[in-house]
C-alpha cells in the first residue's frame, strides 16, 4: 500500500508494526470481558482501539478498526447472552458513534494533509523554476547548492543564488532579499532574470553590477508593483567570476557575508578590501565599486552563503560556527558531500532556523596554465 492523495501521511510499510497494536487490544479486551464476572464489563474500553488507530493509520484502516470493535462487542454480548440489554445497547450506540466522529476527523486531517502537500509540489516547483538546478560540474569547477527553508511548510523565499557559463569562465551570484513574502520572492526573480541574461555578455563584474542595479530599480517602479515598502527594498549580493584557467577568483561583494576559502585545511573569509553597497541602494557609481582577487587553486572550496545560516543560533543563542565547520567537514569531501554535512549540522545545532539558509560550494578541480 503506498501513499495516495487524501489517505494521510502514514503509509503501510511505515506503521506496518502498529497495526497489530488496536488488533491486539480488540482481542485481549474481549476475552478479558468474555472471562469476567457477570458485574464487570470491559466492552467500553474497545473505544481505545479507533482512537488509538487514527493516531497513526488513514481513514479507512481507523473504520475498519472501529467495525471490529463494533464486532467484538456483540461478540461479547452475544456470549453473555445480553445482547437486548440497556446497557449492551447504550455500549454499541457509543462506540459506533466514537467509531463514526473518529473516522470523521481523521478524514478531516487526511484532506487538509493532501491540501497541503499539494501546495508545497506548487511551491517546489515555482523554486524549481526561480533557483534553476546548478550542475555538478560547470567549465573548470565541481558544484553542489542547498536551499533550507526557515518553516518547514515553505520551499521559495527571498535568498537566490545561480551559476552560468560565460566565455572564459563561470560566473556565479548569491543574494539575499531584504523582507519576506512574495515581495521578496518577486525581487529574487527579477534579480535572477538581470543577473542569466547579463552574466554571459562581456561585461566586468562592475557593469554587471550596475545592469542588476538598473533592472532593480526599475522593477521596483511598476506601476504592478504591490509592495507599498518598495523604497526600502535592497539586495545584498556577492558577484563571483571565476575564469577558467587563471586560479584566481574575482569578487564583487554588494553587502553581502563573504565567501569563504577552503585552502590546504585552512579557512579564510575573502573579505572585500571596499565593499559596495547592497543593489537596490542606488548610490553607487558606475565603475566604482572594487573587485577583490585571491588564489582559488585546485582542490580549493569556496563557499556562498546567506546569513540565515551564518546566524543561526543553537538554545544557548550562539552562532553557528560556519567556518569552523567548513574547517572540519571539508577535507577530501566533494561539494555535494560537504554540503550535506553542513546543512545536517546546521539543522541539529539550531532546530529552528529563524532566517532561510543557501549554501553554494565551489571546487577548483583545475591547476594553473
Amino acid at each position: 500500500m503506498r501513499y495516495q492523495p487524501g489517505d494521510g501521511d502514514w503509509s503501510w510499510h511505515q506503521n506496518r508494526g502498529l497495526v497489530w497494536v488496536p488488533l491486539a487490544l480488540i482481542l485481549m479486551i474481549t476475552f478479558a470481558d468474555v472471562l469476567s464476572p457477570q458485574d464487570i464489563h470491559l466492552g467500553p474500553l474497545l473505544v481505545v482501539a479507533p482512537a488509538l488507530t487514527a493516531s497513526f493509520g488513514g481513514s479507512r484502516f481507523t473504520a475498519a478498526i472501529g467495525a471490529l470493535a463494533v464486532g467484538a462487542l456483540l461478540t461479547i454480548a452475544a456470549v453473555r447472552n445480553s445482547i437486548t440489554t440497556a446497557n449492551h445497547i447504550s455500549q454499541l450506540v457509543a462506540l459506533v458513534l466514537i467509531s463514526v466522529f473518529t473516522v470523521i476527523f481523521c478524514r478531516l486531517r487526511e484532506r487538509h494533509s493532501a491540501e497541503l502537500q499539494q501546495v508545497r509540489s506548487v511551491a517546489e516547483a515555482a523554486q524549481q523554476a526561480m533557483l534553476h538546478p546548478i550542475p555538478e560540474g560547470m567549465g573548470a569547477l565541481r558544484l553542489a547548492a542547498t536551499y533550507q527553508a526557515a518553516a518547514d511548510q515553505a520551499r521559495i523565499g527571498g535568498d537566490l543564488y545561480a551559476a552560468v557559463r560565460a566565455r572564459n569562465g563561470t560566473r556565479l551570484l548569491m543574494g539575499d532579499v531584504r523582507g519576506k513574502g512574495l515581495g521578496a520572492i518577486d525581487d529574487a526573480a527579477l534579480l535572477l532574470g538581470a543577473f542569466r541574461g547579463a552574466a554571459h555578455r562581456e561585461l566586468s563584474l562592475p557593469e554587471l553590477q550596475q545592469e542588476l542595479e538598473s533592472t532593480l530599480v526599475w522593477g521596483l517602479a511598476q506601476p504592478t508593483r504591490q509592495d507599498t515598502r518598495a523604497d526600502e527594498t535592497f539586495i545584498t549580493v556577492v558577484l563571483i567570476d571565476i575564469p577558467d584557467h587563471i586560479p584566481v577568483v574575482h569578487i564583487l561583494n554588494n553587502g553581502h557575508p563573504a565567501p569563504l576559502r577552503l585552502h590546504s585545511g585552512q579557512v579564510e573569509a575573502l573579505s572585500p578590501a571596499d565593499p559596495a553597497l547592497p543593489i537596490g541602494v542606488d548610490l553607487t557609481p558606475a565603475g566604482d565599486a572594487t573587485v577583490d582577487t585571491f588564489p582559488f587553486t585546485a582542490g580549493d572550496i569556496l563557499l556562498l552563503y546567506t546569513d540565515g545560516a551564518s546566524e543561526a543560533r543553537n538554545a544557548q543563542g550562539h552562532f553557528y560556527p560556519l567556518a569552523d565547520r567548513l574547517a572540519f567537514f571539508g577535507a577530501g569531501r566533494t561539494p555535494r558531500q560537504l554540503l550535506d554535512l553542513v546543512r545536517d549540522d546546521l539543522l541539529d545545532y539550531s532546530h529552528d532556523l529563524g532566517d532561510d539558509a543557501a549554501l553554494v560550494a565551489v571546487m577548483a578541480r583545475r591547476t594553473a596554465r
